[in-house]
């Protein structure tokens, strides 16, 4: 068992980073290595392993709702309001209808079992979708009017309302007892009636749950300070947020993955500042949930079963997306700001299939119902298929169809290299200025750029400036970079050409900066640098003084 997992994380994160590098979607890598080391080709991951795929993928799909939720923008939301409640309805829904006339014409199902296909394949992949439209997030894209929340929210409700009738449908192909509820007066409702009932219960009860537990953490997390640091809040949360998907799964009254995606959604509001933290958490946490979730989804494709319907299987998967899913999307843009090019990138960003499909496609083959090992073959195919063209095509056509808007940083992780600039010298102020410099970086893992303009002067001590770093660097990733020149022009020049975020230089004296620096060369950075400059006082004139 321990040898399957590091078989998994090195090879799934390995194989994943060669396909970033050859610019395809890490997933696919890691999806490939799950094919590989799965039980129909290398059969190296162990029973045990396998045995637990579905629960860890579970715990997986956790991490990336919660970071979805998260990262959700309630002023976004409430301008796409409409447009995100459609997006939950109408595209899952007319696939479903689209693919069960399909299957009827190609597969010569009847409509029940046709449909029942639809609501496997019409379902949204959380595990794709949701990290693709985090990073658009964080690059800007469609941001101003808010279509990745839009798109975000659409597919948590497409799910909930899919799996409903896919429980229904299964339930009665499989002749299972599916009783209905007896009103006061004699009146009984069938399971078919009971349907927009159960819709609306799941999604409200989701919402109330994930309302409710999001103050519970807060309370615990902030104002009890139960924990210490960031990896603890994260813990818990993740603990919280994997309670509510195993009591959905025991009282399947409300949608446990939308009361996650709900709880990270009104911490935000509740308690920003500790929100903040737990995206931070979370990043780190989908880190491995990646790897794990990926390859354990290509484990569990069963390649053999793909070959007597995989034309077939082509032509009703294309029929689902391009005539049902195309018309929903219609359906949920009409009438909105959203322009053409924006409802064309609905293609791309709303129609990969993985985690769902993984987990239910062989259900109705283990219940004998008929046609189940087809059913299969074709939720196998359309992972194959949606899950690596949309992690692909997603950030390939959002520069191409969507505007492009100013980041938040306080709804999304931005990833950016931080870099700082040391200017240094020969006096004692450098060993000050490099201090300052290795704590800043060490607060927010930066890179240091320490820079030594050679004056005429003092064309000595470089080497001496040298082992500082060294020393007081030895933990922080650094250059040394020697220059001559005119000294504050050195400077500048030098922040700009490593896009550096903040430049920390040294002022000598006991004087008020304004009266001891006009016409020094800090003064000259200060005046300069559209950069933000960080003045470090000597220690020693300051006790002097």
């Amino acid at each position: 068992m321990l040898e399957s997992i590091i078989w998994i994380l090195l090879m799934g994160f390995f194989v994943g980073q060669i396909a970033r590098r050859l610019r395809v979607p890490a997933l696919v890598g890691m999806a490939l290595v799950g094919v590989v080391l799965g039980p129909h080709v290398g059969n190296v991951i162990a029973p045990e392993v396998l045995g637990a795929a579905d629960s860890l993928r579970v715990i997986a799909v956790m991490v990336i709702l919660m970071k979805a939720g998260l990262g959700l923008d309630r002023e976004k939301l409430a301008q796409q309001g409409t447009v995100a409640l459609r997006l939950g309805f109408f595209p899952g829904a007319c696939e479903a209808i689209a693919i069960a006339f399909a299957s009827m014409w190609l597969l010569e199902f009847d409509f029940a079992t046709g449909l029942l296909l639809g609501c496997i394949i019409g379902a949204e992949s959380p595990a794709v979708i949701v990290p693709g439209m985090l990073r658009l997030k964080s690059l800007g894209w469609g941001v101003k009017k808010g279509i990745p929340d839009a798109i975000l929210t659409g597919s948590a409700l497409s799910d909930v309302l899919l799996l409903l009738v896919f429980s229904l449908l299964v339930a009665f192909l499989s002749q299972t007892a599916a009783t209905g509820i007896s009103l006061p007066g004699g009146l009984t409702l069938t399971p078919l009636q009971l349907l927009p009932l159960q819709i609306i219960l799941q999604i409200s009860l989701g919402v109330l749950l994930g309302w409710f537990a999001a103050h519970l953490l807060v309370s615990l997390l902030a104002n009890q300070n139960w924990t210490q640091n960031a990896v603890q809040d994260a813990l818990v949360a993740a603990g919280f947020a994997l309670l509510l998907v195993v009591m959905a799964e025991d009282f399947p009254v409300f949608s446990g993955y939308l009361a996650v995606m709900m709880t990270g959604f009104f911490m935000i509001e509740i308690d920003a500042p500790l929100a903040r933290r737990l995206r931070s958490g979370f990043d780190s946490l989908w880190v491995v949930a990646e790897i794990i979730l990926f390859v354990l989804l290509g484990a569990s494709i069963q390649l053999d079963v793909l070959g007597n319907t995989f034309l077939i299987g082509l032509a009703v998967l294309a029929i689902g997306l391009l005539i049902g899913r195309s018309i929903g999307w219609y359906l949920s843009t009409l009438g909105s700001n959203w322009t053409w090019k924006e409802r064309l990138f609905l293609l791309p960003g709303n129609s990969a299939k993985a985690t769902v499909q993984a987990a239910i496609g062989a259900i109705p083959l283990a219940l004998g119902i008929d046609g189940g090992e087809t059913i299969l073959a074709l939720a196998a195919l359309s992972i194959l298929v949606t899950a690596p063209l949309g992690a692909w095509s997603t950030p390939l056509f959002a520069p191409k169809l969507l505007e492009r808007g100013e980041v938040d940083p306080t709804k999304v992780s931005v990833s950016r290299r931080i870099v700082l600039l040391a200017a240094v010298d020969t006096s004692a102020l450098a060993t000050q200025v490099l201090r300052k410099a290795a704590e800043l970086a060490r607060r927010s893992d930066a890179e240091v750029v320490v820079l030594h303009v050679i004056r005429i002067d003092d064309p000595e001590g470089s080497e001496q400036l040298s082992h500082q770093a060294r020393r007081i660097l030895a933990d922080i990733r650094y250059r040394f970079v020697i220059a001559n020149g005119s000294v504050s022009e050195e400077i500048i020049r030098t922040a700009q050409d490593n896009d550096v975020a903040e430049i920390v230089i040294g002022k000598r004296g006991h004087r008020p900066l304004d009266e001891v620096l006009v016409g020094s060369v800090s003064q000259a950075v200060l005046e300069s640098s559209a950069i933000p400059v960080l003045v470090v006082e000597d220690e020693l004139a300051s006790s002097h003084n």
